[in-house]
């Protein structure tokens, strides 16, 4: 019998912490083998401290640990040696006459209270990004997740099927011949598939409907090859968030060096919902306080936008000249009224209605009327601590800044937020973390 798909389920271990993670086993799978629903490790009784590294210390290593201890072959992961906080000042004084001891002491308590004032607001700034680079992949894995994973030879068509049917958004290519990962299948494929071939309503789009992923791989691969981007499970949280924005990717997969099994599939989104849940914990940066017009956190000129009447077609052409992930709907005064993600593109898959891509974005976002509740916005005055909370409790990858009058002015992502947070205090710029060698 011909095999059409390669799906991965899942089987349980143990990890050193008790918990049970999900482990991708067997290539070629059906799709009625759903797991539970996602559980984060942070849900369990015990929470785990901010900063694990010194408790864990002693614990046994896991079996990868000790394989990769005696074989020690090449780590897929990305690792990056920043300079640590700057550690606290040291003064050291003169003996004091008798005379001048009472005067000499009080300066010099002060002098240390200002000092330990530096200190402890130096150190407050950097505390997420110390989180992050405490903290390894594997600790983000949630004990029980859904991982669907496609062979190359499977067709266009049925993959993209298969990812609106099990509920995700991208998959990992598994290529038999090299027998390893090779790439990733995501929504942006499908978009770049029906921006490349569509011609017409009339016309039935062949390239959809009868390649297979390694034939639509090697025609639009062509010019933009580029190596997969993973990383390892002991690899930090930090390296994870640089990778993601140093190379403009949304998905990175979280690939055990040892097994070669695909563990997860982290996003910003997932990371960002991992630190809020420590937050409580922590001291809170100064910098939360401040407002993203004093921060310069977002995008606030050339906006890609469209209209209530733009046609689908041109909106995904958008997508692929503009590489943006999403396009806020205007209307003719200029306010914000509705949103148009690559996300919502997928759903031309699950309707069959891929063939019309003349009809409007209205009418393509007639399916979600019922649950949708609304663009999430803010505005350029709101501090960095309630934009956080917000975009995270609402579960989505961006808020669209507005004025007064609602109008639109700028969009703030979550890698906008991650760099922030994360990568700033580090020293690294936006610019700097996307041109990093």
């Amino acid at each position: 019998m011909k095999r059409f798909s390669s799906l991965r389920g899942s089987k349980k271990r143990e990890d050193r912490t008790g918990r049970r993670q999900s482990e991708p086993h067997g290539l070629l799978g059906t799709m009625s083998g759903i797991s539970s629903p996602p559980t984060t490790p942070t849900q369990l009784t015990k929470p785990s401290p901010p900063f694990p590294v010194e408790e864990n210390r002693n614990l046994p290593m896991r079996q990868e640990e000790r394989l990769r201890s005696l074989s020690s072959p090449p780590d897929t992961g990305q690792h990056f040696s920043l300079p640590s906080a700057k550690p606290p000042l040291t003064t050291s004084s003169a003996p004091i006459a008798t005379s001048h001891m009472v005067r000499g002491l009080s300066e010099g308590m002060l002098e240390k209270l200002d000092l330990e004032d530096e200190v402890v607001e130096e150190s407050e700034s950097d505390i997420y990004m110390r989180f992050m680079k405490s903290h390894k992949c594997y600790d983000i894995v949630p004990t029980s997740s859904k991982l669907v994973v496609f062979d190359t030879t499977l067709q266009v068509k049925k993959a993209f099927f298969a990812l609106v049917a099990n509920g995700v958004r991208a998959a990992p290519l598994w290529e038999t011949k090299k027998q390893s990962f090779v790439g990733m299948l995501t929504i942006t494929d499908f978009i770049n598939i029906l921006h490349r071939y569509y011609k017409s309503p009339m016309v039935q789009i062949y390239e959809l409907e009868e390649h297979k992923i390694e034939t639509w791989r090697e025609l639009y691969l062509q010019e933009t090859f580029k190596p997969l981007v993973n990383i390892s499970p002991d690899a930090s949280i930090f390296d994870a968030v640089y990778s993601l924005i140093k190379n403009k990717i949304h998905r990175l997969p979280v690939i055990d060096p040892v097994s070669g099994n695909a563990l997860y599939i982290l996003t910003h989104k997932r990371i960002l919902k991992f630190l809020q849940l420590f937050v409580c914990e922590m001291p809170k940066p100064a910098f939360m306080k401040k407002t993203l017009e004093e921060l310069g956190i977002g995008t606030y000129s050339n906006i890609a936008f469209i209209h209530p009447d733009t046609p689908i077609i041109k909106a995904l052409s958008i997508f692929v000249d503009r590489r943006v992930s999403a396009l806020p709907v205007v209307d003719e005064s200029g306010k914000v009224v509705d949103i148009y993600s690559k996300f919502d593109v997928i759903n031309l898959a699950a309707e069959k209605t891929y063939n019309n891509l003349d009809i409007s974005v209205t009418q393509a976002l007639m399916h979600r009327s019922q649950y949708f509740e609304g663009v999430m916005k803010c505005n350029r005055l709101e501090t960095l601590e309630t934009i956080v909370d917000r975009i995270v409790k609402a579960e989505v990858h961006r808020l669209v800044v507005v004025d007064e009058a609602g109008c639109i002015v700028g969009i703030v992502s979550l890698s906008d937020i991650l760099q922030a947070l994360v990568l700033t205090p580090a020293g690294l710029t936006r610019k700097e973390s996307e041109e990093a060698e």
